[in-house]
Protein backbone atom coordinates (compact mmCIF):
# COMPACT_ATOMS: atom_id res chain seq x y z
CA UNK A 1 0.00 0.00 0.00
CA UNK A 2 1.13 3.78 -0.19
CA UNK A 3 0.93 5.38 2.82
CA UNK A 4 1.74 8.44 4.78
CA UNK A 5 3.86 8.71 8.65
CA UNK A 6 3.17 11.97 9.75
CA UNK A 7 6.18 12.83 12.35
CA UNK A 8 8.12 10.27 10.64
CA UNK A 9 11.72 11.62 12.09
CA UNK A 10 10.80 10.79 15.41
CA UNK A 11 10.55 8.16 17.76
CA UNK A 12 7.83 5.88 17.43
CA UNK A 13 7.37 6.89 13.60
CA UNK A 14 11.12 6.03 12.01
CA UNK A 15 10.44 2.80 13.39
CA UNK A 16 7.35 2.67 12.28
CA UNK A 17 8.91 3.92 8.82
CA UNK A 18 11.55 1.14 9.02
CA UNK A 19 8.72 -1.57 9.71
CA UNK A 20 6.46 -0.73 6.57
CA UNK A 21 9.23 -0.48 4.22
CA UNK A 22 10.38 -3.97 5.61
CA UNK A 23 6.58 -5.13 5.23
CA UNK A 24 6.61 -3.75 1.25
CA UNK A 25 4.87 -0.80 1.59
CA UNK A 26 5.33 2.69 -0.34
CA UNK A 27 5.88 5.14 2.38
CA UNK A 28 5.93 8.74 2.32
CA UNK A 29 7.42 10.45 5.71
CA UNK A 30 6.60 13.53 6.47
CA UNK A 31 9.00 15.41 8.81
CA UNK A 32 9.75 18.64 10.22
CA UNK A 33 10.71 21.23 8.12
CA UNK A 34 14.17 22.61 9.33
CA UNK A 35 16.64 24.72 7.54
CA UNK A 36 19.54 22.38 7.80
CA UNK A 37 16.98 19.99 6.10
CA UNK A 38 17.57 17.11 8.49
CA UNK A 39 15.02 14.00 8.59
CA UNK A 40 15.35 13.73 12.36
CA UNK A 41 15.89 9.58 13.35
CA UNK A 42 15.39 9.05 9.55
CA UNK A 43 19.20 10.29 9.18
CA UNK A 44 20.68 7.55 10.58
CA UNK A 45 18.02 4.91 9.02
CA UNK A 46 18.77 3.27 5.85
CA UNK A 47 15.20 3.54 4.79
CA UNK A 48 15.30 6.71 4.06
CA UNK A 49 17.25 6.27 0.33
CA UNK A 50 13.96 4.43 -0.33
CA UNK A 51 11.03 6.53 1.27
CA UNK A 52 10.16 9.59 -0.76
CA UNK A 53 10.25 12.68 2.40
CA UNK A 54 8.37 15.52 2.65
CA UNK A 55 9.68 18.21 4.94
CA UNK A 56 7.16 20.70 6.43
CA UNK A 57 5.25 21.60 9.42
CA UNK A 58 1.77 19.89 10.44
CA UNK A 59 0.27 22.82 11.22
CA UNK A 60 0.60 24.11 7.48
CA UNK A 61 -2.39 22.92 5.69
CA UNK A 62 -1.19 23.17 2.08
CA UNK A 63 1.83 20.74 2.71
CA UNK A 64 -0.50 18.47 5.06
CA UNK A 65 -2.29 18.38 1.80
CA UNK A 66 0.09 17.74 -0.43
CA UNK A 67 1.74 14.94 1.57
CA UNK A 68 -1.92 12.84 1.78
CA UNK A 69 -2.56 13.13 -1.87
CA UNK A 70 -2.39 10.22 -3.37
CA UNK A 71 -1.58 7.72 -0.31
CA UNK A 72 -4.45 4.84 1.14
CA UNK A 73 -2.86 5.38 4.77
CA UNK A 74 -2.10 8.14 6.91
CA UNK A 75 -0.27 7.21 10.29
CA UNK A 76 -0.76 10.10 11.96
CA UNK A 77 1.77 10.46 15.18
CA UNK A 78 3.11 14.27 14.35
CA UNK A 79 2.34 15.88 17.67
CA UNK A 80 4.44 18.08 19.93
CA UNK A 81 4.64 15.33 22.95
CA UNK A 82 6.81 16.92 26.02
CA UNK A 83 4.59 17.13 29.25
CA UNK A 84 6.42 19.63 31.04
CA UNK A 85 6.51 21.64 28.18
CA UNK A 86 3.31 22.01 27.71
CA UNK A 87 2.73 23.46 31.41
CA UNK A 88 5.37 26.54 29.39
CA UNK A 89 3.56 26.62 26.50
CA UNK A 90 -0.18 25.05 26.32
CA UNK A 91 -1.22 27.05 23.24
CA UNK A 92 1.30 25.90 21.20
CA UNK A 93 -0.04 22.28 21.72
CA UNK A 94 -3.70 23.15 20.65
CA UNK A 95 -1.98 24.58 17.56
CA UNK A 96 0.21 21.00 16.84
CA UNK A 97 -1.77 18.29 18.56
CA UNK A 98 -5.26 19.98 17.73
CA UNK A 99 -5.26 22.09 14.47
CA UNK A 100 -2.82 19.94 13.45
CA UNK A 101 -4.91 16.85 13.42
CA UNK A 102 -7.55 18.84 11.85
CA UNK A 103 -5.39 19.54 8.76
CA UNK A 104 -4.52 15.91 8.10
CA UNK A 105 -7.94 14.56 8.85
CA UNK A 106 -9.62 17.27 6.44
CA UNK A 107 -6.77 15.95 3.79
CA UNK A 108 -7.69 12.77 4.41
CA UNK A 109 -11.25 13.43 3.96
CA UNK A 110 -10.52 15.00 0.30
CA UNK A 111 -8.44 12.33 -0.81
CA UNK A 112 -10.43 9.23 0.96
CA UNK A 113 -7.59 8.33 3.00
CA UNK A 114 -7.57 5.95 5.88
CA UNK A 115 -5.92 7.74 9.24
CA UNK A 116 -4.82 5.89 11.93
CA UNK A 117 -4.81 8.38 14.71
CA UNK A 118 -2.17 8.75 17.85
CA UNK A 119 -3.82 9.17 21.15
CA UNK A 120 -1.51 8.29 24.29
CA UNK A 121 -2.61 6.60 27.82
CA UNK A 122 -2.27 9.91 29.37
CA UNK A 123 -5.72 11.13 28.44
CA UNK A 124 -7.21 8.71 31.16
CA UNK A 125 -5.47 10.32 33.87
CA UNK A 126 -4.74 8.43 37.04
CA UNK A 127 -6.08 5.14 36.58
CA UNK A 128 -9.66 4.80 38.48
CA UNK A 129 -9.66 1.24 38.24
CA UNK A 130 -7.08 -1.26 36.55
CA UNK A 131 -6.75 -2.36 34.08
CA UNK A 132 -7.64 0.83 32.27
CA UNK A 133 -9.65 -0.51 28.96
CA UNK A 134 -11.14 1.97 26.23
CA UNK A 135 -14.33 2.71 28.73
CA UNK A 136 -12.51 4.29 31.51
CA UNK A 137 -13.49 7.65 31.84
CA UNK A 138 -11.06 10.80 29.54
CA UNK A 139 -9.46 12.55 32.56
CA UNK A 140 -6.75 14.57 30.84
CA UNK A 141 -4.20 16.10 33.75
CA UNK A 142 -1.82 18.35 32.15
CA UNK A 143 -1.97 20.69 28.64
CA UNK A 144 -0.53 18.00 26.19
CA UNK A 145 -3.52 14.95 27.48
CA UNK A 146 -5.57 17.83 27.04
CA UNK A 147 -4.83 18.43 23.70
CA UNK A 148 -4.49 14.83 22.49
CA UNK A 149 -8.21 14.21 24.17
CA UNK A 150 -9.30 16.94 21.72
CA UNK A 151 -7.47 15.51 19.21
CA UNK A 152 -9.28 12.08 19.96
CA UNK A 153 -12.54 13.11 19.42
CA UNK A 154 -12.09 15.57 16.84
CA UNK A 155 -11.05 12.51 14.57
CA UNK A 156 -13.56 10.34 16.12
CA UNK A 157 -16.21 13.52 14.93
CA UNK A 158 -15.14 13.08 11.89
CA UNK A 159 -15.73 9.14 11.45
CA UNK A 160 -19.13 9.88 12.86
CA UNK A 161 -19.99 12.83 10.76
CA UNK A 162 -18.38 12.57 7.28
CA UNK A 163 -17.80 8.42 7.79
CA UNK A 164 -14.03 9.37 7.16
CA UNK A 165 -12.07 5.95 8.17
CA UNK A 166 -10.62 6.15 11.04
CA UNK A 167 -9.01 4.64 14.11
CA UNK A 168 -7.52 6.07 17.24
CA UNK A 169 -4.95 3.79 18.61
CA UNK A 170 -3.57 4.61 22.28
CA UNK A 171 -0.59 3.53 23.19
CA UNK A 172 0.79 3.26 26.48
CA UNK A 173 4.37 4.30 27.63
CA UNK A 174 6.64 3.15 24.81
CA UNK A 175 10.02 3.33 24.83
CA UNK A 176 13.60 2.03 22.88
CA UNK A 177 15.95 2.98 21.28
CA UNK A 178 15.95 6.76 19.59
CA UNK A 179 13.48 7.61 22.74
CA UNK A 180 13.55 11.51 23.44
CA UNK A 181 16.21 12.79 26.38
CA UNK A 182 12.43 13.84 28.06
CA UNK A 183 11.25 10.47 29.01
CA UNK A 184 12.09 8.81 31.58
CA UNK A 185 13.83 5.75 30.72
CA UNK A 186 16.49 7.21 28.56
CA UNK A 187 17.17 9.58 31.57
CA UNK A 188 18.20 6.84 33.85
CA UNK A 189 19.88 4.90 31.17
CA UNK A 190 22.17 8.10 29.65
CA UNK A 191 22.74 9.16 33.59
CA UNK A 192 24.07 5.07 34.87
CA UNK A 193 26.08 4.91 31.46
CA UNK A 194 27.68 8.60 31.68
CA UNK A 195 28.90 7.25 35.29
CA UNK A 196 26.58 8.81 37.45
CA UNK A 197 25.99 6.95 41.01
CA UNK A 198 22.96 9.52 41.92
CA UNK A 199 20.53 9.52 39.57
CA UNK A 200 17.99 12.69 38.93
CA UNK A 201 14.23 11.88 38.23
CA UNK A 202 10.92 13.16 38.97
CA UNK A 203 8.31 11.40 41.15
CA UNK A 204 9.40 7.75 41.42
CA UNK A 205 6.63 6.21 43.48
CA UNK A 206 4.38 6.28 40.19
CA UNK A 207 3.49 3.43 38.09
CA UNK A 208 3.76 2.83 34.45
CA UNK A 209 2.79 0.00 32.04
CA UNK A 210 6.15 0.37 29.74
CA UNK A 211 6.02 -1.20 26.13
CA UNK A 212 8.94 -1.78 23.90
CA UNK A 213 8.65 0.02 20.64
CA UNK A 214 8.28 -2.62 18.02
CA UNK A 215 5.51 -3.88 20.15
CA UNK A 216 3.69 -0.72 19.45
CA UNK A 217 4.53 -1.08 16.04
CA UNK A 218 3.60 -3.75 15.79
CA UNK A 219 0.24 -2.59 16.91
CA UNK A 220 -0.14 0.38 14.10
CA UNK A 221 0.51 -1.78 11.63
CA UNK A 222 -2.19 -4.75 12.48
CA UNK A 223 -4.57 -1.47 12.69
CA UNK A 224 -3.58 0.27 9.88
CA UNK A 225 -3.78 -3.14 7.57
CA UNK A 226 -6.75 -3.88 8.37
CA UNK A 227 -10.88 -3.09 7.22
CA UNK A 228 -11.75 -3.19 11.30
CA UNK A 229 -12.63 -1.28 13.90
CA UNK A 230 -13.14 1.71 11.89
CA UNK A 231 -14.10 4.96 14.23
CA UNK A 232 -13.12 3.31 17.43
CA UNK A 233 -10.51 3.69 20.17
CA UNK A 234 -7.87 0.86 20.79
CA UNK A 235 -5.42 0.48 23.37
CA UNK A 236 -1.55 -1.02 22.98
CA UNK A 237 -0.02 -1.98 25.68
CA UNK A 238 1.87 -4.59 27.77
CA UNK A 239 -0.01 -5.04 30.44
CA UNK A 240 2.07 -4.79 33.03
CA UNK A 241 2.89 -2.06 35.65
CA UNK A 242 6.26 -0.92 37.71
CA UNK A 243 7.14 2.17 39.80
CA UNK A 244 9.59 4.04 38.76
CA UNK A 245 11.66 3.62 41.59
CA UNK A 246 11.51 -0.53 40.15
CA UNK A 247 12.28 0.51 36.92
CA UNK A 248 15.69 2.20 37.99
CA UNK A 249 16.59 -0.73 40.02
CA UNK A 250 16.24 -3.24 37.03
CA UNK A 251 18.25 -1.13 34.74
CA UNK A 252 20.97 -0.79 37.04
CA UNK A 253 21.01 -4.16 37.41
CA UNK A 254 21.09 -4.76 33.82
CA UNK A 255 23.69 -2.50 32.97
CA UNK A 256 25.38 -3.67 36.09
CA UNK A 257 26.12 -0.71 38.68
CA UNK A 258 24.17 0.47 42.06
CA UNK A 259 23.22 4.00 41.86
CA UNK A 260 21.12 5.63 44.31
CA UNK A 261 17.71 8.49 43.48
CA UNK A 262 17.51 11.81 43.99
CA UNK A 263 14.10 13.88 43.84
CA UNK A 264 14.77 17.13 41.40
CA UNK A 265 12.32 19.34 42.79
CA UNK A 266 12.63 20.40 38.90
CA UNK A 267 11.29 17.36 36.86
CA UNK A 268 8.36 16.87 39.47
CA UNK A 269 5.07 17.37 38.05
CA UNK A 270 2.69 19.41 39.35
CA UNK A 271 0.19 17.68 42.27
CA UNK A 272 -2.84 17.56 40.74
CA UNK A 273 -1.53 17.13 37.03
CA UNK A 274 0.63 14.14 38.07
CA UNK A 275 -0.61 10.62 36.65
CA UNK A 276 0.14 7.96 39.57
CA UNK A 277 -0.99 5.00 37.92
CA UNK A 278 -1.37 3.66 34.47
CA UNK A 279 -1.96 -0.27 33.45
CA UNK A 280 -3.54 -1.26 30.04
CA UNK A 281 -6.22 -3.54 29.09
CA UNK A 282 -5.32 -4.35 25.45
CA UNK A 283 -7.93 -7.23 25.23
CA UNK A 284 -9.94 -5.33 22.35
CA UNK A 285 -7.04 -4.98 20.55
CA UNK A 286 -6.01 -8.87 20.86
CA UNK A 287 -9.15 -9.73 19.90
CA UNK A 288 -9.85 -7.17 17.21
CA UNK A 289 -6.38 -6.93 15.32
CA UNK A 290 -4.55 -10.22 17.09
CA UNK A 291 -2.19 -8.02 18.71
CA UNK A 292 -0.07 -9.08 21.11
CA UNK A 293 3.52 -7.86 22.82
CA UNK A 294 6.08 -10.14 21.98
CA UNK A 295 9.49 -8.26 23.46
CA UNK A 296 9.49 -8.76 27.09
CA UNK A 297 10.12 -5.45 29.59
CA UNK A 298 13.32 -6.65 30.69
CA UNK A 299 14.45 -8.17 27.06
CA UNK A 300 13.12 -4.43 25.64
CA UNK A 301 15.63 -2.63 28.38
CA UNK A 302 18.47 -5.18 27.16
CA UNK A 303 18.03 -3.67 23.67
CA UNK A 304 17.13 -0.30 24.38
CA UNK A 305 20.25 -0.11 26.77
CA UNK A 306 22.33 -1.49 24.19
CA UNK A 307 21.74 0.88 21.81
CA UNK A 308 22.53 3.72 23.89
CA UNK A 309 25.60 2.30 25.47
CA UNK A 310 27.03 2.44 21.77
CA UNK A 311 29.28 5.80 22.04
CA UNK A 312 28.07 7.52 18.59
CA UNK A 313 24.30 6.86 20.31
CA UNK A 314 25.40 8.52 23.61
CA UNK A 315 26.73 11.38 22.29
CA UNK A 316 23.96 12.87 20.99
CA UNK A 317 22.60 13.14 24.44
CA UNK A 318 22.99 15.34 27.47
CA UNK A 319 22.71 13.70 31.00
CA UNK A 320 23.39 16.14 33.04
CA UNK A 321 20.87 18.55 31.16
CA UNK A 322 17.23 18.52 31.69
CA UNK A 323 15.08 19.55 29.11
CA UNK A 324 11.70 19.98 29.60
Amino acid sequence: MKVLVTGAGGFIGSHLVERLVKDGHEVRAFVKYNSLNRWGWLEYSEVKRVCEIISGDIRDNDIVDKAVRGVEVVFHLAALIGIPYSYVSPKAYVDVNVKGTANVLEAALRYDAKVVHTSTSEVYGTAQYVPIDEKHPINPQSPYAATKASADWLAITYYRSFDLPVVVVRPFNTFGPRQSARAVIPTIITQILAGRREIKLGNTDTTRDFNYVENTVDGFVKVGMSDKGLGDVFNIGYGKEISIGELVNLVARLIGREVDIIVDKERVRPEKSEVRRLLSDFSKAREIFSYEPIISLEKGLEKTIEWFADKNNLQLYKPDLYNI
